[in-house]
């Protein structure tokens, strides 16, 4: 079992006035997996991420990052951080920024890295030259994650990293945090957009009035929703879907659906159907969308009372 890149308990953030943003949140992130944290608009994710970059400081908090104790200055440097519109030098190009983000975090950077960035971000070629004024939100997203991996980092925090980029450019973005995975990095991504998510992480955690809802590997998380759905060539007959129904099994006009993980079931349903001269024309297993958990989590949890958060 891997160690965990992050691991903390109990973290709290109450601001002036008495806003509680975060209510005792405890997170698990598995060292070189892709991490989503997911809720509605003022769950606290963004609070979360900037605890844990020390730009603002809990109420309470307890928890290491990368075997370290949050905020232990040694260890931010091998953090690779893209935080929520990002807004760097107007004056400074594409090429300038990465170097700028270089020297703040103390890196030498060679000439020829700095071009590989830029490649691997798609913003070679001549944008690199532009000053960051001239940009697009998609560009300045581009050129954020490419300082954000300036120092060869080993956990990289993105928050809303495909924001404003095109579809393209999140098809990019999404190739390269799985090269990252690939090579034992850590990536810790605070979006809404689900779809994204979805595709790209390993587990998740929600947030929903700064406490965390649900939290675990993604497949584990969406198992118990798992079915499988047989397609039939034409409608399944009353008689053969009345044997299956006897096994509880959902028969539409033709489809005939089989809840769990477990294939013994679908075989028997696949002998009952072909006993009847039923044609099947496919068989898929199908689970629970991510888009579906996040709701019905959030549903779960609709009638508790209490504050709002921050986002």
């Amino acid at each position: 079992m891997s160690e965990a890149a992050l691991d903390v308990a109990g973290v709290e953030k109450t601001y002036r006035g008495g806003v509680r943003a975060l209510r005792g949140v405890s997170l698990e992130v598995p060292e070189g997996s892709i991490f989503g944290l997911l809720g509605p608009n003022g769950a606290g994710k963004s609070t979360l991420v900037k605890i844990l970059t020390t730009i603002i400081r809990p109420s309470r908090c307890r928890g290491r990052l990368l075997g370290h104790p949050i905020g232990h200055k040694a260890t931010l440097r091998k953090v690779g951080y893209l935080p929520e519109h990002a807004r760097f030098p107007a004056y400074l190009t594409g090429r300038q920024v990465i170097e700028y983000a270089a020297g703040l975090c103390g890196v030498k950077v060679s000439p020829a890295e700095v071009e590989r960035l830029l490649e691997l971000v798609g913003m070679s070629g001549g944008a690199e030259k532009r000053t960051i004024r001239t940009y697009s939100k998609g560009m300045i997203q581009r050129i954020g994650l490419a300082q954000a991996m300036v120092n060869v980092p080993r956990l990289v925090i993105l928050d809303e990293p495909t924001d404003g980029v095109d579809p393209e450019g999140r098809y990019q973005m999404r190739q390269i945090l799985q090269e990252l995975r690939a090579d034992g990095v850590t990536v810790f991504i605070n979006s809404h957009l689900l779809g994204e998510l979805e595709t790209l992480c390993d587990s998740i955690a929600i947030l929903k009035e700064g406490e965390v809802i649900r939290q675990g590997p993604l497949r584990e998380l969406t198992a118990a929703s798992c079915v499988f759905e047989v397609i039939t060539g034409d409608a399944v007959p009353e008689e053969t879907a009345s044997r299956l129904r006897e096994f509880g099994y959902f028969v539409g006009e033709r489809q005939v659906t089989v809840e769990g993980s477990d294939p013994a079931p679908l075989q028997r349903a696949i002998d009952i159907l072909r006993s009847g001269r039923v044609a099947i024309l496919e068989v898929r297993k199908a689970r629970q969308s991510l888009e579906d958990l996040f709701m019905e989590s959030i549903m779960e949890t609709q009638k508790t009372t209490g504050g709002g958060g921050l986002a």
